[in-house]
């Protein structure tokens, strides 16, 4: 360690100590006058190596390398002070900042900077310190050095401006910077791409987009403008986004950044047939992009053009695509869709690791058991080596037993589980959801208690409970308090929405319980769903709503056992 330190010290100070017994007498040349310096060449001062400063240099290497790092800081900025010493500055600015101590750092980066001007790395630390502790306005006038650097500085620097004052949570203040800077170089479009960047920040819509259309007619074939320009449009008018990027594409066809943001912005918009078109003309035009090829591949399945999506997905399979086992783990689940179940068996199979590897041995089992073999499927789940995700295996278990109506063995395999981890959520919530088909409510609610109780955030132990309480219509009062605490917790949760509008119609309150259940049905068109807004509308007189609802539902869900069971009781 003491070598280290003397090595530091002979390269920091390029002299060897007075008094030292060498055979190099000569002093080192003194440096040359400034005017006979390079342009970036850093004038050094003619530091001796005293005794004191050699110590320090030690001990300030010592407390670093021991932990001390505060300590260590303190002693190097002590230094600092004495030597003006750039090179020590530098290390005393690193130490500082390493050890979270933010007033030692700027002081030793004001320092650096002050004998080393010429240094780009001393003005970005000093102004990152200083941006770091709010002092943006500070900071002003050396990011404004930093600029005008050199010709591409300022081009540089406005690309990376706004990431570099991210620290400070002032994002008026960093917007004021930035357009301040940016008011000295008005026709260069990256300064107007930092001020729309900050504009967006602070949701200066207006102010964005005007920054960002300028740059792009500062630089027309632009793509990063275009596409930032798109993401502000997307939000309030996707159209006007779309026919952007459109436009550019017109006139650039070769963007492949702007070609992908046109189809992602068709995807979103649920314009699939065009979005995979964009994507096709991309993979033509990019033969050898992956992630082109793996969305082609996607929208083909989604649009159930299933021999394509199997063709551009089984191609992804001979690339270097960095998720192969998710594509095998697609490949299974469009297999399945087509009932082609020994091919799917074949494309789980060949998942053996990784995030899918789990998912996988269970759709494993599901297939065995959609095939008769129930037994054969629970086996296959028992050898599975699961790890740390044993639990999983176990509720995979007792979902195929509930599928096949052995609710009674179900409730026997996930007991047993509990017993042996009598607090794990997962087996507390299947658990309570299988004793309410037994009709055990007192275990149903013992559980969903003791859940709330060790996950006071698991929305879907408040909805189960209230949800049970409403379908029962018992304790009416207390299942709404349950699933409006579900709400906040899981607001987008259109599960929970239904359970809220069944809550009133349970209360009797029609008019909410049609408000709730038809939010519910339109984002999420679910058999259960649709049983339970089909007869709040047919008791209250809408009945040929009803019936267009459960015929959809049908459609949507034909196996859902509530929603045959509703209509048969409405309509025998």
């Amino acid at each position: 360690m003491a070598a280290l330190a003397f090595a530091f010290a002979s390269a920091a100070f390029g002299q060897a100590k007075p008094g030292d017994d060498d055979d190099d007498d000569d002093a080192p040349p003194a440096a040359s006058p400034p005017a006979a310096q390079k342009k970036d060449e850093v004038v050094l001062p003619k530091q001796e190596l005293t005794e004191p400063i050699l110590l320090g240099l030690l001990v300030a290497e010592i407390a670093a390398q021991r932990n001390s790092a505060g300590f260590s800081a303190q002693t190097y900025v002590d230094l600092a002070r004495r030597t003006r010493d750039p090179r020590v500055a530098r290390r005393a600015a690193e130490v500082a900042t390493f050890a979270r101590q933010p007033g030692l750092a700027l002081e030793a980066a004001k320092i650096w900077y002050e004998t080393e001007p010429g240094s780009a790395q001393a003005l970005q630390t000093l102004s990152g310190l200083l941006i770091g502790a709010r002092r943006v306005d500070e900071a002003e006038p050396y990011l404004e050095k930093l600029f005008a650097g050199d010709p591409v500085s300022a081009t540089n620097g406005f690309m990376q401006i706004n990431r570099f004052l991210s620290p400070n949570p002032d994002r008026a203040a960093n917007l004021a910077t930035v357009r301040k800077l940016a008011s000295r170089y008005p026709d260069l479009p990256q300064a107007h791409f930092a001020v729309a960047q900050a504009a967006a920040a602070i949701n200066d819509d207006a102010l964005a987009i005007a920054e960002i259309r300028r740059a792009g007619e500062l630089r027309p074939d632009w793509d990063l403008a275009a596409i930032f320009e798109a993401q502000l449009l997307q939000a309030k008018a996707p159209a006007e986004a779309q026919a952007r990027l459109a436009g550019y594409l017109q006139k650039y066809p070769g963007s492949r950044e702007a070609g992908l943001n046109y189809a992602r912005l068709l995807v979103l918009d649920k314009k699939l047939p065009e979005a995979r078109d964009q994507f096709k003309s991309l993979l033509a035009a990019f033969p050898d992009n992956t992630d082109v090829l793996y969305a082609v591949g996607l929208l083909s399945v989604q649009l159930k053009d299933y021999d394509a999506g199997e063709a551009y997905l089984a191609r992804l399979l001979q690339t270097r695509f960095r998720d192969k086992n998710g594509v095998r783990y697609t490949l299974g689940q469009l297999a399945e869709e087509r009932k082609d179940y020994p091919g799917a068996l074949k494309w789980y199979a060949q998942i053996e690791s990784g995030e899918q590897y789990i998912p996988a041995r269970v759709r494993y089992a599901v297939i065995l058991s959609k095939q008769g073999k129930l037994q054969e499927a629970r086996e296959y789940l028992h050898k599975v080596d699961a790890g740390d995700q044993q639990v999983q295996m176990l509720i995979a278990e007792a979902q195929l037993l509930r599928d096949a109506n052995q609710n009674a063995e179900a409730f026997k395999v996930l007991d047993k589980g509990l017993q042996a981890q009598p607090d794990q959520p997962d087996l507390l919530y299947d658990h309570a959801l299988t004793a309410e088909k037994l009709e055990r409510y007192d275990i149903l609610e013992s559980n969903l208690t003791r859940l709330i109780k060790i996950r006071p955030d698991h929305a879907h132990a408040y909805n189960a409970l209230g949800y049970s309480y409403a379908e029962r219509n018992v304790r009416l009062d207390e299942a709404k308090k349950l699933i409006e605490k579900a709400m906040l917790l899981a607001p987008e949760d259109l599960f929970i929405v239904d359970s809220m509008g069944w809550t009133y119609y349970r209360m009797g309150e029609y008019p909410r319980a049609i408000e709730y259940l038809r939010r519910a049905w339109t984002g999420r068109p679910d058999g259960e769903i649709g049983a339970h807004l089909g007869e709040v509308l047919w008791v209250t007189g809408e009945r040929a709503e009803a019936e267009r609802i459960w015929q959809e539902a049908v459609k949507n869900s034909p196996d859902n056992e509530a929603l045959q069971k509703t209509i048969k009781r409405f309509k025998p």
